[in-house]
């Protein structure tokens, strides 16, 4: 399958990545002097220090800083709301998005939101959005990334989901990406096992679909494959011992590589048909959904023979160094999961039953029907179903 050797690449966030990073955020040059400080509504942030730590660096850049801590983990348009109103009632000038994807994501909507009137489905252009431009320049974002999963600290958009409608939908803009990224592993350490298998999956799928995409060009193959290696070799071992810094950093590049693979083109339908899931049933992560969906998913196309030579090249990248076909991909994949104790994963332990499967396939398509156009072989609403139903345990 031929690269597209043309592409278009933007991506103005400034990194600063490695361990011990977290202390170097006092001394950057930073985007205002009265920062709203946005975490989730668990406990986490709070008990490993990393607020506290995070407060006293803005303290030494002469920052005034306050907290929202009303992000739920698959964030809402009334996170959204409760955010924004606080960052216009306190006059913050920007926003420090310290956490994990849900974070990061809400915070861009907030950074919208803050600044510009209207509901934030105004500035949703897809599925029921009214895709209207965003007529004020949002706050500007730092993003503390405390998790390796979704590489929202690199990309310009974020998730957020429509309860009464059922619609887990994006805002994107280019003024949303961050103006600066941390990316300390050392503040991943302190993730659960299962949940570093999640987000560690959700960044392997991001590399993965976007390395089988009608767009993959030159510059996000190079990404992908970089990150479909590091996660395939480091991933287990940060799932087995979490206090793991070598492997946590790995982990974490590549979940940043495949935030900018998200920059250069568009991924596959995968997450679309897992959003969803997670639109109608949000105790689901995000991560374990992909897991779920996706032997039966990327079959599919290796069946269909939507782009062998790339099946290939990823089963190699993951470890099979002989693969000569590409059902050597499914296989290592099977192997990742198993490695890292997610293959049995079961949509009814989340209250997943197959009457739904149907409901998903037409919200999928109603709400991320534009990552369809993204597939190299397109996918019949029947196809859709039969995926659902051969992931259902």
């Amino acid at each position: 399958m031929k690269t597209n050797m043309k592409f278009t690449m933007h991506v103005p966030t400034q990194v600063l990545f490695g361990e011990g990073m977290l202390d170097q955020l006092g001394q950057q040059k930073l985007p205002g002097k009265k920062a709203l400080i946005i975490i989730s509504n668990g406990k986490s942030t709070r008990a490993n220090g990393y607020l506290a730590r995070t407060e006293k660096q803005l303290e030494q850049a002469g920052v005034e800083s306050i907290v929202f801590d009303g992000v739920s983990p698959n964030p809402t348009v009334a996170n959204v709301e409760a955010g924004a109103q606080v960052a216009r009632d306190h006059e913050c000038d920007f926003l420090v998005a310290l956490g994990g994807g849900s974070v990061m994501d809400c915070s861009k909507a907030i950074a919208v939101m803050a600044t510009n009137e209207g509901t934030l489905w105004d500035y949703v252009a897809i599925g029921s959005g009214q895709g209207k431009p965003i007529a004020v320049k949002p706050l500007p974002i730092v993003a503390i990334t405390t998790t390796a999963g979704t590489g929202s600290e690199i990309d310009s958009a974020g998730v957020i989901t429509k309860e009464d409608t059922h619609e887990k939908a994006f805002v994107g803009n280019p003024q949303l990406f961050p103006v600066l990224a941390i990316v300390d592993p050392a503040l991943m350490m302190s993730v659960p096992p299962q949940y570093t298998a999640f987000q560690g999956f959700d960044a392997l799928f991001h590399s993965v679909e976007g390395f089988i995409a009608k767009g993959a060009n030159l510059m996000s193959d190079m990404y992908a494959l970089t990150a479909i290696e590091k996660l395939a070799k480091y991933l287990p071992r940060a799932v087995q011992q979490g206090d793991d810094l070598e492997a946590r950093t790995h982990v974490a590049f590549a979940n940043t590589l495949s935030g900018v693979v998200m920059c250069l083109t568009l991924i596959t339908s995968e997450h679309g048909m897992e959003h969803a899931l997670s639109a109608y049933h949000p105790n689901l992560p995000h991560g374990a959904g992909l897991i779920m969906i996706s032997k039966a998913y990327f079959n599919y196309f290796v069946k269909h023979h939507g782009c062998d030579d790339r099946f290939i090249r990823m089963a190699q990248a993951m470890g099979i160094s002989h693969a000569s076909k590409p059902e050597d991909f499914i296989t290592a994949l099977e192997r990742l999961q198993e490695a890292c104790g997610v293959a049995n994963l079961k949509m009814s332990d989340y209250g997943i039953v197959p009457g739904e499967f149907e409901q998903f396939m037409r919200n999928s398509r109603e709400v991320m029907g534009v990552m369809y156009a993204s597939d190299r072989v397109q996918m019949s609403d029947e196809d859709i179903v039969t995926i659902y139903a051969e992931s259902y345990k």
